[in-house]
């Protein structure tokens, strides 16, 4: 695995990036299968499209939360 999913992950929690966020960034850039409908929030969803594009800066919006 590249350094890129260590170094955003790292970054992501470091930057106190909402959890869900990161989860489902993490989720979409291993490609993995989203979790259930019902618990799926708008960071989530988010972050699942940003790791899905293989986007390392799309959690700036979603720091701090």
């Amino acid at each position: 695995m590249s350094n890129v999913y260590y170094d955003t992950i790292d970054k992501m929690e470091k930057d106190n990036v909402n959890h869900e966020y990161v989860t489902g960034w993490a989720t979409g850039f291993l490609h993995s299968p989203k979790i259930e409908e019902q618990c799926i929030t708008k960071a989530y969803d988010a972050g699942y499209q940003d790791g899905l594009d293989q986007k390392t800066d799309g959690f700036t919006s979603w720091a701090g939360k």
